[in-house]
């Protein structure tokens, strides 16, 4: 593995990380009661990680250009396969760290609540006093979570697999579009822009049908209708929802680039 694909690597780590612990946010909002201030420092994390997402196109299309001029365009698809493979260890990194990120984030919102700056908020990490925050945050979760997840889990089936099948199409989204340039060179820049219809559908999916539902949850534990526990079980199973559809774009990946290299012929 050379320095180029490290960087790649280590890009889509990144991503998936903040977006799996953005999920902590949800938690703390709950328990501090600050739902509108947990919900902006979710928005936060959220929008990081889509514009973290917006700088892995280039790295990933120079990646295609390099492998092309020295003839290895062959090993494209293994390349990629390990990027996906660093997306899945980087969820499961975060679903162990989901603990302490809503530790993390009930520090966040009573210091906002106490000082109003974002700014000040995150310049504070960097402090001997914020590094000493973090390292009491630590905490990973306890065998009894993981078997509290045989009990009701307070969102569907149906749910929980359009989040995993909006995971795996922003997942493949970047990747199987400019795969998909590598199989039809005549189109690559066609191909390389219909990675924005496939994370625009995956965003409604996410928007339309799981935001709603965790939203409706998070207003029912407010008024006491479902308890903090299954709202706290409901967020484990959404995160490993996303762990499942980080797997499967391994499984759609060389499809989804092979329809989009044949839509492409056609835009």
């Amino acid at each position: 593995m050379d320095s180029q694909l490290i960087v790649i690597c280590l890009l889509t780590a990144g991503i998936n990380l903040i977006g799996t612990l953005a999920y902590g946010a949800r938690i703390a909002g709950v328990r501090t009661r600050r739902i509108a201030m947990s919900f902006a420092l979710f928005n936060i994390l959220v929008l990081v990680s889509r514009m973290s997402n917006s700088f892995l196109g280039p790295f990933l299309a120079k990646r295609i250009e390099v492998r092309l001029a020295d003839g290895g365009g062959s090993a494209l698809l293994g390349d990629f396969r390990i990027v996906l493979a660093s997306a899945s260890i980087a969820v499961f990194v975060g679903i162990l760290l989901v603990p302490t990120s809503q530790r993390l984030f009930v520090r966040a919102i009573g210091y906002f609540q106490e000082h109003r700056s974002t700014t000040r908020m995150i310049l504070r990490t960097a402090t001997p006093a914020g590094l000493r925050t973090v390292r009491d945050s630590i905490a990973l979760p306890s065998t009894g979570q993981f078997r509290a997840l045989a009990k009701p889990r307070g969102v569907s089936w149906g749910v929980l697999l359009a989040n995993c099948l909006a995971q795996a199409l922003l997942t493949v989204g970047v990747l199987a579009s400019l795969y998909a340039g590598y199989i039809n060179p005549e189109f690559r820049v066609t191909a390389s822009q219909l990675s924005a219809v496939i994370n625009g559908l995956a965003t409604i999916l996410l928007f339309a049908l799981i935001d709603p539902q965790l939203s409706v949850m998070t207003d029912d534990v407010i008024e006491g209708k479902v308890p903090e526990t299954v709202f706290r079980r409901t967020i484990v199973w959404i995160s490993f929802s996303r762990l499942v559809g980080t797997l499967l774009a391994q499984a759609v990946f060389v499809p989804a680039a092979l329809a989009i290299a044949w839509v492409a012929n056609y835009v």
